[in-house]
């Protein structure tokens, strides 16, 4: 089965290469209509990074689309928050005046007290303003939960008149610089085995605190290296560039007297990893930042200080996708654990990660057999006339979006078995439902652009942040925009002169999770909801949660940027195709990793993988069982949500076969619990089908209609 795999990925990339000569003319032409036909594959390689536009909203000059018409990127009317946090506390102020983030991995520090730690791996870190706090987490785990726990390990803090508040000076993709002042930098960095900090103000005092008892203090000749071990087990080691003279005051108080320069501290999980910390202690990252130069890559660099080669970690997906092409080496036995997966030592300051390629077919991918055609005729005529009768009445944005990305499916179903007939009742029933929340006429709720943040809200959620499931404090934006871009995307296809007068409008919704740049005078926040270090996105907003931000539905992630890539194809915008898709495969890629779960893999305690198959709710810092919306029992709702909604892409992202048999069988005793909807049945046997098709389809038949 890997082999067949490999085979036909091969075949899938040889055949966008040879594809590219013809789709590069025919984007050269600028055909003034979107594409009506069934896309091939998007190009196997983009422009030169300085020609990629930096946002995919629409250039304002000869680069755009059509060089003959110009069009400014269109903004939705400004809005008035009441829920949202005054970010000037915690954001130098230099960062304000451009969009800031709103669901990173750094999210706590700039919210309510900024107090929560954040796992920024391999370290739990915590600021309490003053000082800042490291732990190397303690993992605990049942059958329903995996969770990291944080203990104040070491603590470090300046006397030299501190301020009352951290102060973020800068923040890039893979990492975080967060400032004590007067006296101390610290430069977060994912992935790196030390925590690195440098004086700023000249000679600082220096305070090393612990909750635990210090045993032992060792000292190199040159008082530039400390190895601290203390009665929790643990030891660590304290680099420095000059002598840091560390004295101990009591059993848990380090102290050292005017020192200038940067310092390093590591945890040390095994003895033989002394040796490879001592190796790399002088070399330190200050950030790091990911680019995308090329479909299905994502490249890592990272600027360092010092000397000698940087060493960094890598989480078991990093690994996966590392590519030849990436002049690094992996250091095998040198790992770190992490509630991710082990944490692998890499050598290098510039990787290149590569996904398989994902073509964003508006069809099935395998195709539909002629078989079934009459059936499949007979159930979407009937769902199409319902239309007519069952206008949406929600305002959610959300629902809202459900119910029109759902009508946009049933014309791409009768597109391909040659239904065409039911086209024209859907296109006016999309028409009539999206555009309405694209001039603002909607009534109840409609979309606003908050300048705060730099970013889309909505009428409903600016004086209430549980309104359209907290979409107003920047909560699952890929979701509920996902939804509209999927419609719009299709209505653009169908019915071409509404997607040129509306383009603008589907641009502005792309860029709110798309935007690319974080130059002065951008729009929307870079990359809303994608981690590029994790490769998939998260949601939570502006909420601050102990355990950092969580995503539960990585299917709906992945078709916020399928249907993106969908939105490129009726525009032949090849750019913002390429970034959709791309950003699709690797949030596939990363819930086949972390999402679904395999009994025996390793990734997690065996205890947790025996009694799941998915992922509830994962967080940064925690795996849970249990859904927002229904516990861990309801399995056949946890299947469901990393399903829905059923597209052509699903194929790939359920493409293990053995997996999706465990799954189903795991899942199906769950269906026997009174009360379970049929809707969420569906989903289960959708996945049976995969594997047992006629089984499937009966069981299919079965379900009964819900209003």
């Amino acid at each position: 089965m890997d082999t067949n795999k490999s085979f036909k990925r091969k075949v899938i990339t040889k055949l966008g290469n040879k594809l590219n000569k013809i789709l590069s003319k025919t984007i050269k032409r600028r055909k003034e209509k979107p594409n009506t036909e069934t896309p091939v594959q998007i190009p196997s390689s983009l422009p030169p990074v300085q020609q990629i536009p930096s946002s995919p909203l629409p250039p304002t000059d000869s680069t755009m689309s059509d060089k003959h018409h110009r069009t400014s990127p269109f903004c939705f009317p400004r809005g008035q928050s009441t829920v949202l946090p005054d970010p000037s506390r915690f954001f130098s102020p230099n960062l304000l005046s451009s969009p800031l983030p709103t669901n990173s991995f750094f999210q706590n520090y700039c919210l309510n007290n900024g107090t929560q730690p954040e796992y920024i791996h391999p370290y739990l870190i915590k600021s309490s303003l003053t000082s800042l706090s490291i732990s190397s987490p303690s993992r605990y785990h049942t059958p329903a939960f995996i969770y990291q726990t944080f203990t104040a390990d070491l603590t470090i803090s300046s006397t030299s008149n501190p301020s009352q508040t951290h102060q973020i000076s800068s923040y890039h993709d893979l990492s975080i610089t967060l400032d004590l002042p007067p006296s101390l930098r610290f430069y977060l960095v994912r992935g790196s085995p030390y925590v690195t900090f440098t004086t700023l103000a000249g000679p600082t005092d220096l305070s090393f605190s612990t909750v635990h008892a210090i045993l032992s203090l060792t000292p190199n000749d040159s008082c530039t290296k400390y190895t601290l071990t203390m009665n929790s087990g643990q030891t660590f080691i304290i680099y420095s560039s000059s002598p840091l003279n560390l004295e101990q005051s009591n059993n848990s108080l380090l102290t050292a007297k005017g020192f200038s320069g940067f310092v390093r501290i590591a945890v040390l999980p095994d003895p033989s990893y002394e040796q490879v910390l001592d190796q790399f202690s002088s070399c330190y990252p200050v950030s790091g930042e990911a680019s995308m130069n090329r479909p299905f890559c994502i490249e890592y660099n990272w600027v360092k200080k010092g000397w000698g080669e940087l060493l960094l970690l890598a989480h078991p997906l990093h690994l996966k996708l590392l590519s030849d092409d990436s002049s690094v080496t992996v250091l095998d036995g040198f790992k770190y654990r992490s509630i991710d997966g082990d944490l692998v030592g890499v050598v290098g300051d510039s990787w290149v990660l590569k996904a398989d390629p994902i073509s964003p077919t508006w069809h099935s991918m395998k195709g539909v057999s002629e078989d079934g055609y009459d059936e499949i005729t007979s159930a979407l005529r009937k769902d199409v006339e319902s239309l007519k009768s069952n206008p949406i009445t929600t305002a959610s944005s959300y629902f809202y979006g459900k119910a029109i990305a759902r009508a946009a499916r049933f014309a791409l179903i009768g597109e391909e078995i040659g239904c065409k007939d039911v086209i024209p009742t859907i296109q006016q029933f999309l028409k009539s439902s999206i555009t309405p929340w694209l001039d603002g006429t909607f009534n109840g709720n409609g979309f606003l652009y908050d300048k705060k943040w730099g970013g889309l809200v909505t009428r409903m959620g600016v004086a209430d942040s549980g309104a359209d499931f907290g979409f107003g404090v920047y909560n699952d934006h890929h979701y509920h925009l996902g939804y509209f871009l999927y419609a719009i995307a299709v209505l653009a296809k169908i019915d071409p002169s509404w997607g040129r007068k509306y383009m603008p409008q589907a641009y502005a919704m792309a860029a709110d999770f798309l935007t690319l740049t974080k130059k002065l005078g951008a729009t929307y926040a870079r990359l809303r909801c994608f981690d590029m270090w994790k490769l998939h996105s998260w949601a939570g907003g502006l909420t601050e949660f102990a355990d950092g931000r969580n995503q539960e539905s990585t299917s709906e992630a992945i078709n916020a940027y399928y249907s993106a890539a969908l939105l490129g194809l009726s525009y032949g915008d090849t750019h913002l195709a390429a970034v959709g898709s791309t950003l699709m495969a690797f949030e596939t890629r990363a819930a086949q990793t972390w999402w679904h779960v395999r009994e025996g893999e390793g990734l997690y305690e065996e205890e947790f993988a025996k009694e799941n198959r998915v992922v509830g709710v994962l967080w940064n810092n925690k795996r849970d069982s249990g859904l927002w919306f229904a516990p861990p029992e309801w399995r056949e709702c946890r299947l469901g949500i990393q399903l829905l909604p059923l597209l052509p892409v699903s194929e790939v992202v359920f493409e293990d076969v053995g997996f999706v048999k465990d799954l189903v069988q795991w899942t199906l005793p769950a269906l026997e619990r009174d009360g379970v909807g049929e809707g969420w049945k569906g989903f289960v046997y959708a996945l049976e089908g995969i594997y047992d098709k006629s089984t499937a389809l009966e069981k299919i038949r079965g379900l009964k209609e819900q209003g």
